[in-house]
C-alpha cells in the first residue's frame, strides 16, 4: 500500500509540473507578434556542413518574409535556422528539451523555454505555427514530421504546408511511402500530397506566405 501511495504522490507532482510547462509555454507563445514557421532538423549538423548553411538561409528568408522562426532551440540545424532569423532581425524562438546529451540551447534566440517533457514541447512547436519545414535529421525529426502529418491527416489541425527540404534526403522516404504505405492501403494516395519536397530554400517563404494570404484569419488558427 505504501508503494501505491508513494507512486500516486509522485504522479500528482508530475501532473502539476506538466501543467506548469503548458501554462508557461502558452503564455510565451501567445506573445508572438508574427505568424510562426517551425523548422525541424538535426542537432548533430556542424556549422561547416552544407545543411547548416542552408538552415541559416531558410531562417533568414523566413524572417525577411515576416515570419517568426521556431525551432527546438538546440544546436545543429536548429541553431542555424535561429541564427539566420536572429541576424536578420526577426523573432527567433527556441523550445529546448532537457536531455543528457546534444541538446544545449543555442545563443540565437529572442525567446526561449526549456521543457522537461517532449510531448508538452511538441504541442508548442506545432500549435502556434503556420507552416513546417523539415530539414535533414534523425529520429527526432522523423517523429516531428509524423506528428504534423498525423494531425493534419486526422484534421486535428488545419492543412498547413509541410515542406521537406532536400530531395536527396527525403525522396527515398516518399518513394517508400508510395510503394509500401499507399500500395498496402495504410494511407490514402492523397496523403502524400500533404508534404512537398523543395531544394531551393528561398522558395520556402513564398509557399507558406501564399497559403497564409489565401486563408482567412479565423481559419488560420489551430483548434
Amino acid at each position: 500500500m505504501s508503494y501505491l501511495v508513494d507512486r500516486m504522490a509522485k504522479d500528482s507532482w508530475r501532473m502539476f509540473r506538466i501543467m506548469g510547462e503548458f501554462a508557461s509555454g502558452f503564455e510565451m507563445m501567445n506573445e508572438l507578434e508574427k505568424p510562426a514557421v517551425t523548422v525541424f532538423g538535426s542537432a548533430r549538423t556542424k556549422p561547416t556542413q552544407a545543411e547548416y548553411l542552408q538552415g541559416e538561409t531558410v531562417g533568414k528568408a523566413l524572417a525577411q518574409a515576416g515570419f517568426a522562426v521556431v525551432t527546438g532551440g538546440g544546436p545543429g540545424i536548429m541553431e542555424a535556422a535561429n541564427k539566420g532569423a536572429f541576424e536578420a532581425g526577426g523573432e527567433s524562438i527556441g523550445l529546448n528539451v532537457e536531455l543528457p546529451f546534444e541538446q544545449k540551447i543555442n545563443p540565437y534566440l529572442t525567446k526561449s523555454m526549456t521543457f522537461e517533457h517532449f510531448f508538452a514541447r511538441k504541442v508548442m512547436l506545432v500549435k502556434y505555427s503556420s507552416g513546417f519545414v523539415c530539414m535533414p535529421g534523425g529520429f527526432g525529426t522523423l517523429d516531428e514530421l509524423a506528428e504534423c502529418l498525423t494531425l493534419i491527416q486526422t484534421k486535428k489541425v488545419k492543412p498547413f504546408p509541410i515542406i521537406l527540404f532536400g530531395s536527396s534526403y527525403w525522396a527515398g522516404l516518399l518513394d517508400w511511402m508510395k510503394t509500401q504505405m499507399v500500395t498496402g492501403g495504410f494511407i490514402h494516395a492523397d496523403d502524400i500530397h500533404l508534404m512537398q519536397i523543395i531544394d531551393n530554400p528561398l522558395e520556402i517563404p513564398a509557399i507558406i506566405k501564399t497559403y497564409h494570404d489565401q486563408t482567412k484569419p479565423d481559419q488560420f488558427k489551430h483548434p
